[in-house]
Protein backbone atom coordinates (compact mmCIF):
# COMPACT_ATOMS: atom_id res chain seq x y z
CA UNK A 1 0.00 0.00 0.00
CA UNK A 2 1.43 3.37 -1.04
CA UNK A 3 2.10 5.79 1.84
CA UNK A 4 0.10 8.98 2.18
CA UNK A 5 2.17 11.80 0.75
CA UNK A 6 0.78 15.30 0.96
CA UNK A 7 4.01 17.23 0.46
CA UNK A 8 3.57 20.05 -2.06
CA UNK A 9 6.33 20.18 -4.67
CA UNK A 10 6.35 23.22 -6.93
CA UNK A 11 7.90 22.55 -10.32
CA UNK A 12 9.38 25.00 -12.83
CA UNK A 13 7.80 25.47 -16.21
CA UNK A 14 7.66 22.81 -18.92
CA UNK A 15 11.03 22.20 -20.56
CA UNK A 16 13.04 23.71 -17.72
CA UNK A 17 16.50 22.27 -17.19
CA UNK A 18 16.09 22.83 -13.44
CA UNK A 19 13.42 20.13 -13.04
CA UNK A 20 15.67 17.53 -11.41
CA UNK A 21 17.42 20.16 -9.32
CA UNK A 22 14.11 21.49 -7.96
CA UNK A 23 12.66 18.07 -7.13
CA UNK A 24 15.88 17.14 -5.35
CA UNK A 25 16.11 20.49 -3.53
CA UNK A 26 12.52 20.47 -2.29
CA UNK A 27 12.62 16.86 -1.09
CA UNK A 28 15.88 17.53 0.73
CA UNK A 29 14.46 20.72 2.29
CA UNK A 30 11.44 18.78 3.53
CA UNK A 31 13.75 16.28 5.23
CA UNK A 32 15.91 18.99 6.77
CA UNK A 33 13.04 20.99 8.26
CA UNK A 34 11.23 17.93 9.57
CA UNK A 35 8.25 17.80 7.22
CA UNK A 36 9.55 14.36 6.19
CA UNK A 37 10.48 12.66 9.45
CA UNK A 38 13.24 10.04 9.88
CA UNK A 39 11.85 6.64 9.02
CA UNK A 40 9.09 8.03 6.79
CA UNK A 41 8.45 5.88 3.73
CA UNK A 42 8.43 7.70 0.39
CA UNK A 43 6.13 6.78 -2.50
CA UNK A 44 7.47 4.60 -5.29
CA UNK A 45 9.19 6.64 -8.00
CA UNK A 46 6.63 5.63 -10.62
CA UNK A 47 3.71 6.75 -8.45
CA UNK A 48 5.28 10.07 -7.47
CA UNK A 49 6.39 10.79 -11.03
CA UNK A 50 2.83 10.25 -12.23
CA UNK A 51 1.43 12.50 -9.55
CA UNK A 52 3.87 15.33 -10.33
CA UNK A 53 3.66 14.89 -14.09
CA UNK A 54 7.38 14.27 -14.59
CA UNK A 55 9.28 11.35 -16.11
CA UNK A 56 10.15 8.41 -13.92
CA UNK A 57 13.83 8.89 -14.84
CA UNK A 58 13.70 12.31 -13.19
CA UNK A 59 12.29 10.83 -9.99
CA UNK A 60 14.81 7.97 -10.05
CA UNK A 61 17.63 10.48 -10.41
CA UNK A 62 16.30 12.65 -7.55
CA UNK A 63 15.97 9.63 -5.25
CA UNK A 64 19.45 8.38 -6.24
CA UNK A 65 20.99 11.76 -5.40
CA UNK A 66 19.31 11.80 -1.99
CA UNK A 67 20.46 8.22 -1.42
CA UNK A 68 24.03 9.09 -2.38
CA UNK A 69 23.97 12.06 0.02
CA UNK A 70 22.70 9.92 2.90
CA UNK A 71 19.22 11.48 3.23
CA UNK A 72 17.38 8.33 2.13
CA UNK A 73 17.80 4.61 2.68
CA UNK A 74 16.65 1.88 0.30
CA UNK A 75 15.36 -1.27 1.96
CA UNK A 76 15.21 -4.07 -0.63
CA UNK A 77 11.64 -5.26 -1.08
CA UNK A 78 10.29 -2.68 1.37
CA UNK A 79 10.75 0.70 -0.30
CA UNK A 80 12.66 3.95 0.20
CA UNK A 81 12.74 5.69 3.58
CA UNK A 82 14.08 8.88 5.12
CA UNK A 83 17.35 7.98 6.86
CA UNK A 84 17.32 7.80 10.65
CA UNK A 85 20.80 9.39 10.80
CA UNK A 86 21.32 12.26 8.40
CA UNK A 87 24.60 13.61 6.95
CA UNK A 88 26.60 16.66 8.01
CA UNK A 89 24.45 19.08 6.02
CA UNK A 90 21.64 18.61 8.55
CA UNK A 91 23.80 19.44 11.51
CA UNK A 92 22.91 22.62 13.30
CA UNK A 93 19.26 22.39 12.24
CA UNK A 94 17.22 21.47 15.28
CA UNK A 95 13.64 20.28 15.38
CA UNK A 96 11.15 22.53 17.09
CA UNK A 97 11.49 22.35 20.84
CA UNK A 98 14.81 20.50 20.69
CA UNK A 99 17.99 21.85 22.23
CA UNK A 100 20.89 22.48 19.85
CA UNK A 101 23.46 21.85 22.59
CA UNK A 102 25.63 18.76 22.11
CA UNK A 103 26.84 16.56 24.94
CA UNK A 104 30.61 17.21 25.05
CA UNK A 105 31.23 13.54 25.78
CA UNK A 106 29.97 12.53 22.33
CA UNK A 107 32.42 12.23 19.47
CA UNK A 108 30.93 13.90 16.35
CA UNK A 109 30.11 11.40 13.62
CA UNK A 110 29.58 12.10 9.94
CA UNK A 111 28.33 8.98 8.23
CA UNK A 112 27.26 9.50 4.59
CA UNK A 113 25.42 6.27 3.87
CA UNK A 114 26.26 5.82 0.20
CA UNK A 115 29.98 6.36 0.70
CA UNK A 116 30.23 3.87 3.54
CA UNK A 117 27.95 1.24 2.04
CA UNK A 118 27.52 1.58 -1.69
CA UNK A 119 25.22 -1.43 -1.76
CA UNK A 120 22.53 0.63 -0.01
CA UNK A 121 21.98 2.42 -3.31
CA UNK A 122 19.39 0.59 -5.43
CA UNK A 123 20.64 -0.62 -8.79
CA UNK A 124 18.16 1.45 -10.77
CA UNK A 125 20.47 3.17 -13.21
CA UNK A 126 20.71 1.80 -16.73
CA UNK A 127 24.49 2.27 -16.70
CA UNK A 128 26.02 1.67 -13.28
CA UNK A 129 29.61 2.88 -12.72
CA UNK A 130 29.51 2.81 -8.92
CA UNK A 131 32.84 1.95 -7.32
CA UNK A 132 33.67 -0.69 -4.74
CA UNK A 133 31.21 -3.33 -5.96
CA UNK A 134 32.21 -6.55 -7.75
CA UNK A 135 30.21 -8.59 -10.25
CA UNK A 136 28.71 -11.50 -8.30
CA UNK A 137 26.95 -12.97 -11.33
CA UNK A 138 29.94 -15.17 -12.16
CA UNK A 139 30.62 -16.28 -8.58
CA UNK A 140 30.55 -20.09 -8.13
CA UNK A 141 27.74 -20.17 -5.60
CA UNK A 142 27.24 -23.89 -6.21
CA UNK A 143 30.74 -24.55 -4.89
CA UNK A 144 30.19 -22.14 -2.00
CA UNK A 145 26.94 -23.91 -1.11
CA UNK A 146 28.68 -27.30 -1.10
CA UNK A 147 31.47 -26.01 1.15
CA UNK A 148 28.95 -24.34 3.47
CA UNK A 149 26.95 -27.57 3.76
CA UNK A 150 30.13 -29.46 4.59
CA UNK A 151 31.06 -26.89 7.24
CA UNK A 152 27.56 -27.07 8.71
CA UNK A 153 27.74 -30.87 9.01
CA UNK A 154 31.12 -30.56 10.71
CA UNK A 155 29.81 -27.97 13.17
CA UNK A 156 26.81 -30.17 13.97
CA UNK A 157 29.16 -32.85 15.29
CA UNK A 158 30.93 -30.45 17.65
CA UNK A 159 29.73 -29.47 21.14
CA UNK A 160 28.22 -26.01 21.37
CA UNK A 161 30.85 -23.43 22.24
CA UNK A 162 32.05 -19.93 21.41
CA UNK A 163 34.88 -19.52 18.91
CA UNK A 164 38.19 -17.69 19.11
CA UNK A 165 37.98 -13.88 18.72
CA UNK A 166 41.10 -13.96 16.52
CA UNK A 167 39.25 -16.06 13.93
CA UNK A 168 39.06 -19.72 12.97
CA UNK A 169 42.50 -21.30 12.80
CA UNK A 170 41.81 -22.87 9.39
CA UNK A 171 40.85 -19.51 7.90
CA UNK A 172 43.84 -17.70 9.40
CA UNK A 173 46.13 -20.37 7.97
CA UNK A 174 44.49 -20.08 4.54
CA UNK A 175 44.71 -16.28 4.55
CA UNK A 176 48.37 -16.35 5.56
CA UNK A 177 49.21 -18.67 2.65
CA UNK A 178 47.09 -16.61 0.24
CA UNK A 179 48.62 -13.19 1.00
CA UNK A 180 52.11 -14.65 1.23
CA UNK A 181 51.74 -16.04 -2.29
CA UNK A 182 49.78 -13.23 -3.96
CA UNK A 183 51.26 -10.15 -2.22
CA UNK A 184 54.55 -11.39 -0.75
CA UNK A 185 53.23 -10.44 2.70
CA UNK A 186 55.37 -12.41 5.13
CA UNK A 187 53.10 -13.67 7.89
CA UNK A 188 51.84 -16.74 9.70
CA UNK A 189 48.39 -17.67 10.94
CA UNK A 190 49.29 -16.19 14.34
CA UNK A 191 49.72 -12.75 12.73
CA UNK A 192 46.18 -12.74 11.29
CA UNK A 193 43.14 -11.26 13.06
CA UNK A 194 39.90 -12.00 11.18
CA UNK A 195 37.38 -9.14 11.05
CA UNK A 196 33.89 -8.45 9.72
CA UNK A 197 35.26 -6.78 6.59
CA UNK A 198 37.69 -3.88 6.28
CA UNK A 199 35.27 -1.53 8.04
CA UNK A 200 35.53 -3.41 11.32
CA UNK A 201 39.29 -3.68 10.84
CA UNK A 202 39.54 0.12 10.71
CA UNK A 203 37.32 0.45 13.76
CA UNK A 204 39.36 -2.01 15.81
CA UNK A 205 42.64 -0.36 14.81
CA UNK A 206 41.23 3.04 15.74
CA UNK A 207 40.20 1.67 19.10
CA UNK A 208 43.71 0.51 19.99
CA UNK A 209 45.71 3.32 18.34
CA UNK A 210 43.76 6.52 18.99
CA UNK A 211 43.81 8.53 22.21
CA UNK A 212 40.64 10.67 21.99
CA UNK A 213 41.38 14.34 21.42
CA UNK A 214 45.14 13.80 21.11
CA UNK A 215 46.12 11.38 18.35
CA UNK A 216 46.74 12.98 14.95
CA UNK A 217 45.75 10.71 12.06
CA UNK A 218 46.88 11.56 8.52
CA UNK A 219 44.77 10.44 5.57
CA UNK A 220 45.15 11.00 1.83
CA UNK A 221 43.47 14.13 0.41
CA UNK A 222 40.92 11.92 -1.33
CA UNK A 223 40.21 8.78 0.70
CA UNK A 224 37.84 5.94 1.50
CA UNK A 225 35.32 7.63 3.81
CA UNK A 226 34.77 4.71 6.20
CA UNK A 227 38.43 4.71 7.20
CA UNK A 228 38.34 8.36 8.18
CA UNK A 229 34.97 7.90 9.92
CA UNK A 230 36.39 5.10 12.06
CA UNK A 231 39.22 7.37 13.18
CA UNK A 232 36.90 10.31 13.81
CA UNK A 233 34.54 8.12 15.83
CA UNK A 234 37.47 7.16 18.06
CA UNK A 235 38.21 10.84 18.72
CA UNK A 236 41.22 11.31 16.45
CA UNK A 237 42.31 14.61 14.92
CA UNK A 238 42.13 13.79 11.21
CA UNK A 239 44.38 15.75 8.82
CA UNK A 240 44.46 15.33 5.05
CA UNK A 241 47.72 15.13 3.09
CA UNK A 242 48.02 15.82 -0.66
CA UNK A 243 48.76 13.10 -3.20
CA UNK A 244 50.24 13.35 -6.68
CA UNK A 245 51.32 10.98 -9.47
CA UNK A 246 53.61 9.13 -7.02
CA UNK A 247 51.02 8.76 -4.30
CA UNK A 248 51.06 10.29 -0.82
CA UNK A 249 53.30 13.37 -0.53
CA UNK A 250 55.32 12.15 2.45
CA UNK A 251 57.12 15.47 2.80
CA UNK A 252 53.74 17.08 3.60
CA UNK A 253 52.98 14.77 6.54
CA UNK A 254 52.58 16.71 9.80
CA UNK A 255 55.41 15.80 12.22
CA UNK A 256 52.86 15.06 14.95
CA UNK A 257 51.07 12.37 12.89
CA UNK A 258 51.04 9.09 14.81
CA UNK A 259 48.76 7.11 12.49
CA UNK A 260 49.00 7.31 8.69
CA UNK A 261 46.30 5.69 6.55
CA UNK A 262 47.17 4.90 2.93
CA UNK A 263 46.02 2.85 -0.06
CA UNK A 264 49.43 2.43 -1.73
CA UNK A 265 48.72 -0.31 -4.29
CA UNK A 266 45.69 1.41 -5.85
CA UNK A 267 45.00 4.76 -4.24
CA UNK A 268 41.32 5.23 -3.50
CA UNK A 269 39.81 6.82 -5.49
CA UNK A 270 42.41 8.12 -8.00
CA UNK A 271 44.00 4.72 -8.69
CA UNK A 272 47.59 5.99 -8.48
CA UNK A 273 50.21 3.53 -7.18
CA UNK A 274 52.65 4.83 -4.58
CA UNK A 275 56.18 4.91 -6.00
CA UNK A 276 59.02 2.87 -4.42
CA UNK A 277 60.71 6.11 -3.30
CA UNK A 278 57.58 7.31 -1.50
CA UNK A 279 57.10 3.90 0.13
CA UNK A 280 60.63 4.02 1.49
CA UNK A 281 60.15 7.60 2.68
CA UNK A 282 56.87 6.76 4.41
CA UNK A 283 58.38 3.82 6.28
CA UNK A 284 61.36 6.00 7.29
CA UNK A 285 58.95 8.66 8.61
CA UNK A 286 57.05 6.04 10.63
CA UNK A 287 60.24 4.55 12.02
CA UNK A 288 61.69 7.93 13.02
CA UNK A 289 58.53 9.13 14.77
CA UNK A 290 57.24 5.83 16.14
CA UNK A 291 54.13 6.18 13.98
CA UNK A 292 51.85 3.43 12.70
CA UNK A 293 50.93 2.94 9.04
CA UNK A 294 47.56 1.39 8.18
CA UNK A 295 47.89 -0.15 4.71
CA UNK A 296 44.54 -0.75 3.02
CA UNK A 297 45.17 -3.22 0.17
CA UNK A 298 41.52 -3.36 -0.84
CA UNK A 299 41.49 -4.59 -4.48
CA UNK A 300 45.08 -5.36 -5.37
CA UNK A 301 44.19 -8.86 -6.65
CA UNK A 302 43.07 -7.36 -9.95
CA UNK A 303 46.19 -6.17 -11.79
CA UNK A 304 46.09 -5.66 -15.54
CA UNK A 305 49.50 -4.22 -16.44
CA UNK A 306 52.87 -3.38 -14.97
CA UNK A 307 54.85 -5.13 -12.28
CA UNK A 308 53.17 -5.30 -8.87
CA UNK A 309 54.94 -3.23 -6.24
CA UNK A 310 55.73 -4.77 -2.88
CA UNK A 311 53.24 -4.16 -0.11
CA UNK A 312 54.40 -1.74 2.58
CA UNK A 313 54.14 -4.61 5.05
CA UNK A 314 56.65 -6.57 2.97
CA UNK A 315 59.15 -3.69 3.09
CA UNK A 316 58.59 -2.87 6.76
CA UNK A 317 61.47 -3.74 9.10
CA UNK A 318 60.34 -1.78 12.14
CA UNK A 319 56.91 -3.41 12.75
CA UNK A 320 55.20 -0.15 11.81
CA UNK A 321 52.59 -1.47 9.35
CA UNK A 322 49.14 -2.92 9.98
CA UNK A 323 48.04 -4.55 6.72
CA UNK A 324 44.27 -4.64 6.07
CA UNK A 325 42.69 -6.92 3.48
CA UNK A 326 39.14 -7.85 2.53
CA UNK A 327 37.27 -10.42 0.45
CA UNK A 328 34.48 -7.98 -0.44
CA UNK A 329 36.02 -7.18 -3.83
CA UNK A 330 37.38 -10.60 -4.81
CA UNK A 331 34.26 -12.50 -3.68
CA UNK A 332 31.17 -10.56 -2.57
CA UNK A 333 30.49 -7.76 -0.04
CA UNK A 334 27.76 -9.63 1.86
CA UNK A 335 30.38 -12.16 3.00
CA UNK A 336 31.62 -9.52 5.52
CA UNK A 337 35.03 -11.07 6.07
CA UNK A 338 38.34 -9.24 6.15
CA UNK A 339 41.55 -9.41 8.13
CA UNK A 340 44.45 -7.53 9.65
CA UNK A 341 48.05 -8.71 9.46
CA UNK A 342 49.12 -7.21 12.77
CA UNK A 343 52.67 -6.63 14.05
CA UNK A 344 53.40 -8.58 17.27
CA UNK A 345 53.02 -5.57 19.58
CA UNK A 346 49.47 -4.88 18.35
CA UNK A 347 48.08 -8.40 18.11
CA UNK A 348 46.86 -8.98 21.66
CA UNK A 349 45.19 -5.57 21.86
CA UNK A 350 43.51 -6.12 18.49
CA UNK A 351 42.17 -9.54 19.50
CA UNK A 352 40.88 -8.07 22.76
CA UNK A 353 39.18 -5.23 20.86
CA UNK A 354 37.50 -7.80 18.58
CA UNK A 355 36.37 -9.78 21.61
CA UNK A 356 34.79 -6.65 23.13
CA UNK A 357 33.15 -5.67 19.83
CA UNK A 358 31.29 -8.90 19.00
CA UNK A 359 33.44 -11.73 20.42
CA UNK A 360 33.87 -13.42 17.03
CA UNK A 361 32.40 -13.60 13.54
CA UNK A 362 30.05 -16.29 12.16
CA UNK A 363 31.92 -19.59 12.22
CA UNK A 364 30.10 -21.11 9.24
CA UNK A 365 31.25 -18.40 6.81
CA UNK A 366 34.81 -18.59 8.10
CA UNK A 367 34.97 -22.36 7.65
CA UNK A 368 33.50 -22.17 4.14
CA UNK A 369 35.96 -19.45 3.13
CA UNK A 370 38.89 -21.42 4.55
CA UNK A 371 37.99 -24.37 2.36
CA UNK A 372 37.30 -22.10 -0.63
CA UNK A 373 40.84 -20.71 -0.39
CA UNK A 374 42.57 -23.98 0.50
CA UNK A 375 41.03 -25.90 -2.40
CA UNK A 376 42.10 -23.29 -4.94
CA UNK A 377 38.65 -21.88 -5.75
CA UNK A 378 39.61 -18.33 -4.76
CA UNK A 379 42.65 -18.30 -7.05
CA UNK A 380 40.61 -19.70 -9.96
CA UNK A 381 37.82 -17.17 -9.42
CA UNK A 382 40.28 -14.27 -9.31
CA UNK A 383 41.94 -15.43 -12.53
CA UNK A 384 38.54 -15.69 -14.22
CA UNK A 385 37.32 -12.30 -13.03
CA UNK A 386 40.63 -10.64 -13.91
CA UNK A 387 39.86 -11.44 -17.56
CA UNK A 388 36.29 -10.16 -17.25
CA UNK A 389 37.29 -6.93 -15.54
CA UNK A 390 40.26 -6.52 -17.84
CA UNK A 391 37.98 -6.57 -20.89
CA UNK A 392 35.65 -4.01 -19.28
CA UNK A 393 38.58 -1.81 -18.33
CA UNK A 394 39.93 -1.91 -21.89
CA UNK A 395 36.49 -1.02 -23.28
CA UNK A 396 36.22 1.86 -20.82
CA UNK A 397 39.65 3.25 -21.68
CA UNK A 398 38.87 3.00 -25.40
CA UNK A 399 35.49 4.72 -24.99
CA UNK A 400 36.96 7.55 -22.89
CA UNK A 401 39.72 8.11 -25.45
CA UNK A 402 37.30 8.21 -28.40
CA UNK A 403 34.42 10.16 -26.88
CA UNK A 404 35.91 12.30 -24.08
CA UNK A 405 39.30 13.44 -25.39
CA UNK A 406 39.96 16.97 -24.16
CA UNK A 407 37.15 16.75 -21.62
CA UNK A 408 38.40 13.98 -19.35
CA UNK A 409 42.03 13.11 -18.58
CA UNK A 410 42.34 9.50 -17.45
CA UNK A 411 44.51 9.02 -14.36
CA UNK A 412 47.03 6.23 -15.05
CA UNK A 413 46.22 3.07 -13.11
CA UNK A 414 47.17 -0.58 -13.59
CA UNK A 415 44.97 -2.31 -11.03
CA UNK A 416 41.64 -2.40 -9.24
CA UNK A 417 37.94 -2.37 -10.05
CA UNK A 418 37.69 1.26 -11.12
CA UNK A 419 39.62 4.03 -12.80
CA UNK A 420 39.27 7.79 -12.48
CA UNK A 421 39.65 10.86 -14.68
CA UNK A 422 40.16 14.58 -14.12
CA UNK A 423 37.53 16.90 -15.56
CA UNK A 424 39.02 19.45 -17.98
CA UNK A 425 35.82 21.29 -18.92
CA UNK A 426 35.57 23.70 -15.98
CA UNK A 427 32.30 22.11 -14.84
CA UNK A 428 32.24 20.85 -11.26
CA UNK A 429 32.07 17.10 -10.94
CA UNK A 430 28.94 17.05 -8.79
CA UNK A 431 27.06 18.97 -11.49
CA UNK A 432 28.13 16.42 -14.09
CA UNK A 433 26.99 13.59 -11.80
CA UNK A 434 23.55 15.21 -11.45
CA UNK A 435 23.17 15.46 -15.23
CA UNK A 436 24.38 11.90 -15.67
CA UNK A 437 21.90 10.60 -13.10
CA UNK A 438 19.06 12.20 -15.02
CA UNK A 439 20.31 10.36 -18.12
CA UNK A 440 20.42 6.99 -16.36
CA UNK A 441 24.17 6.94 -15.62
CA UNK A 442 25.34 6.44 -12.05
CA UNK A 443 28.92 7.39 -11.14
CA UNK A 444 30.55 9.17 -8.19
CA UNK A 445 32.35 12.54 -8.27
CA UNK A 446 35.89 12.48 -6.90
CA UNK A 447 35.04 15.44 -4.68
CA UNK A 448 32.76 13.16 -2.65
CA UNK A 449 35.87 11.52 -1.19
CA UNK A 450 37.35 14.73 0.20
CA UNK A 451 37.18 15.90 3.81
CA UNK A 452 35.22 18.97 2.62
CA UNK A 453 33.67 18.26 -0.81
CA UNK A 454 32.74 21.95 -1.22
CA UNK A 455 36.24 23.34 -0.64
CA UNK A 456 37.54 25.31 -3.65
CA UNK A 457 40.80 23.32 -3.86
CA UNK A 458 39.14 19.88 -3.95
CA UNK A 459 40.23 17.87 -7.03
CA UNK A 460 37.61 17.79 -9.76
CA UNK A 461 36.94 14.50 -11.51
CA UNK A 462 34.89 11.35 -11.93
CA UNK A 463 35.35 7.72 -10.90
CA UNK A 464 34.26 4.83 -13.14
CA UNK A 465 33.70 1.46 -11.51
CA UNK A 466 33.47 -1.49 -13.88
CA UNK A 467 32.39 -4.15 -11.42
CA UNK A 468 28.68 -3.87 -12.24
CA UNK A 469 28.38 -2.62 -15.81
CA UNK A 470 28.47 -5.07 -18.71
CA UNK A 471 31.20 -4.63 -21.32
CA UNK A 472 28.61 -4.15 -24.07
CA UNK A 473 27.07 -1.14 -22.31
CA UNK A 474 30.25 0.84 -21.75
CA UNK A 475 30.72 2.55 -25.12
CA UNK A 476 27.14 3.80 -25.31
CA UNK A 477 27.20 5.06 -21.74
CA UNK A 478 30.42 7.02 -22.25
CA UNK A 479 29.14 8.43 -25.53
CA UNK A 480 26.04 9.78 -23.74
CA UNK A 481 28.20 11.10 -20.89
CA UNK A 482 30.40 12.93 -23.41
CA UNK A 483 27.31 14.66 -24.78
CA UNK A 484 26.48 15.86 -21.25
CA UNK A 485 29.99 17.27 -20.86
Amino acid sequence: MEPLFELAIRLPGTGSRDLLREVHRQLRAAILDGRLQPGARLPATRALAGRLGVSRNTMLAAYDLLLSEGYLLARPGAGTYVADTLPQSRRGRASKGTSTRRDPRLVPLNVPGADLAPTLQPQRARDDFRVGLPDTGAFPFDIWRRLSDRALRRLARKPADYAEPQGQAALREAIARHVSFTRAVGCTADDIVVTAGAQQAFGLLARILVVPGRTVVAVEQLFYPSLREAMTAAGAKVITVPTDVEGLCVDRLPPEARVICVTPSHQFPTGVAMSPQRRAALLAFARARNAVVIEDDYDSEFRFAGRPLDALQTLDRAESVCYVGTFSKSLFPALRLGFVVAPPWARAALVRARELADWHGPVLGQEALAAFIAEGHLARHIRKMRKVYGARRAALLDALARHCAGRLEVIPSDAGLHLSAWLRTGTRDHAVVERAAAAGITLPPLSRFALDPQAPDVPNGLAFGYGLIDESQIDGAIRRLAALL
